[in-house]
């Protein structure tokens, strides 16, 4: 249909560019909703003693949607009768709407054939509009169901994880810069990140950073995997508890899977040192397990570490962040000093230390933020708080990354350059132009300059004229006036180089006895 199609001009298919972008924003969104549907659905059919109708489900999958993109929710069945927040988001379910509107921006901004693309700054404000569209009615509609949205978590943070997506597919689309902002970008940002030393290096910072809080999160997975070998049989003993067929085993099985990258973070804080915290009440960390914990009766929460002062095998977990500072260096000094590189392209001392430094920072921000969204409450009073606190978390990434990552990077990088020399300088040809400046100074001013034994020793006779000598052609002297006039460049092409001694020996064995001794040039001739 779209070949088929007549092909419009700039002006006629600017409004269709338009609403294909408002459409991609609604689609993105219908899709993630929908996705969350059908699997709410599944589990209500195949649960064989379903206390709700399908019109509760509808709610629930509602909540559930909403709760994804980071809103906190309300549950108001509980035991008490007291409404109970739940904001513990499960990552995984939360990349399908990032995932979504990430896709949708990036293709409104890709053109299709016989048709423009619209503006960065159009595509982000359209499909961003064109998501809320659907989400406001959403929100709305879960107001009814027993798990309905915080009105106030619904500008913070789901607001801002929509435009964010919605932003970094701007950001795909357009190459992906880390160094100097688009052209769509105001001057001034232009002339100020132009003056910034970090623009230079922003690529190195960011991959470094993001590097460093993969092997984080891959640290903190490997953690909590040992963790669940180590404690087999209560992680299994509490998936048969909750739920006794099928069905409720599956359910219980897929919330599982959809909070593995929670429970990597949870395992990455606590290899930090910060760890998380079960309750007010309760914290554990490496060094210990303290207070009394308000843990819910589920298969990932059962591979706590017993309650206590930590073994060292609690203590090996800090093996996550001291890999974490290794990536971070390694990242920098593939840059600063390159492998193959001149001993001229490597990078200062002090510049490798700053982008070694901002690495580390860039690896704190981004655990804070990762920690923010793993945690949060599952209920009131002693559920209150769950989750690595996010402040302790992303200072102790940046402690343990900046402390080891910088010096670090720094013996990495005197690594790479030993034994590296700096490409000598041809000194013949430099040397004989540097001489013959001399002569012509010495000529124009009348005086003698004095030049070092080595180069005089192998340097042509100071001469700014040829020298008649007898035996001499008259030839020479007439191509002697002919080079003056092209220049004192092409004057020196026909001058001897051997040194005047030395002709002056040849001459006198050949000049008869009579014509005298042969008086060498001097510099006023």
């Amino acid at each position: 249909m779209t070949e088929l199609s007549p092909s419009l001009s700039a002006e006629q298919g600017r409004p269709a560019v338009l609403a294909s972008a408002l459409l991609r924003g609604v689609l993105a969104a219908g899709l993630g909703l929908g996705s969350v549907a059908v699997l709410v659905m599944v589990l209500w059919i195949s649960s064989p003693a379903s206390d709700s109708g399908p019109g509760e489900a509808v709610h629930t999958a509602a909540g559930l949607w909403l709760l994804a993109h980071g809103a906190e929710l309300i549950r108001t069945d509980t035991l008490t009768g007291t409404p109970a927040p739940v904001g513990v988001v499960p990552l995984l379910l939360a990349a399908l709407p990032v995932w979504l509107v990430h896709r949708a921006v990036r293709d409104a901004l890709e053109p299709d054939e016989g048709r423009g693309a619209p503006s960065p700054a159009a595509a982000f404000a359209l499909v961003t509009a064109g998501y809320l569209l659907v989400g406001a009615p959403v929100a709305l509609y879960a107001r009814g169901g027993a798990l309905s949205a915080e009105p106030l978590s619904l500008l913070f943070p789901s607001l801002l994880v929509v435009a964010g997506a919605a932003a970094a597919g701007v950001w795909t689309a357009s190459g992906r810069p880390l160094g100097p902002p688009p052209s769509w970008a105001p001057v001034r940002l232009h002339e100020a990140m132009a003056r910034s030393l970090f623009v230079r290096r922003a690529e190195v910072v960011g991959r470094s950073a993001a590097a460093g809080v993969m092997v984080l999160l891959g640290g903190g997975a490997l953690v909590v995997a040992a963790a669940l070998v180590w404690h087999a049989d209560p992680v299994q003993d509490s998936f048969l508890r909750l739920s006794g067929d099928w069905g409720g085993r599956f359910a219980v099985l897929f919330l599982a899977l959809l909070l593995v990258p929670n429970a990597a973070l949870w395992g990455a804080a606590y290899g930090l040192g910060p760890g998380f915290a079960l309750g007010t009440a309760a914290t554990v960390t490496p060094l210990g397990f303290t207070g009394r914990a308000a843990v819910p009766d589920f298969p990932l929460l059962a591979a706590m570490p017993a309650e206590g002062a930590g073994a060292p095998l609690n203590w090996a977990t800090a093996a996550v962040p001291v890999a974490a500072a290794v990536t971070v260096a390694w990242f920098t000094v593939r840059r600063a000093a390159p492998a193959h590189g001149a001993r001229e392209e490597a990078w200062s001392l002090r510049e490798t230390a700053l982008t070694a430094a901002l690495g580390a920072l860039g690896c704190g921000i981004g655990a804070a933020l990762l920690a923010a969204a793993a945690g949060g409450p599952l209920g009131t009073r002693a559920l209150a708080e769950f989750g690595p606190v996010w402040w302790l978390t992303g200072a102790a990434a940046l402690a343990w990354t900046a402390a080891l990552g910088v010096p670090l990077a720094l013996l990495l990088r005197a690594w790479r350059l030993r034994g590296g020399t700096a490409p000598e300088k041809p000194a013949t040809e430099t040397e004989g132009a540097g001489d013959t400046g001399g002569a012509q100074r010495a000529a124009a001013t009348g005086k003698k300059e004095a030049v070092s034994a080595p180069a005089a020793a192998s340097a042509p006779a100071p001469a700014l004229v040829p020298v008649s000598l007898p035996g001499a052609g008259g030839d020479d002297a007439g191509d002697a006036d002919d080079a003056e006039d092209d220049g004192d460049d092409e004057l020196y092409d026909f001058l001897p180089t051997d040194p005047w001694h030395a002709r002056a020996a040849d001459e006198r064995a050949d000049r008869p006895a009579e014509a005298g001794p042969v008086r060498p040039p001097d510099a006023a001739s």
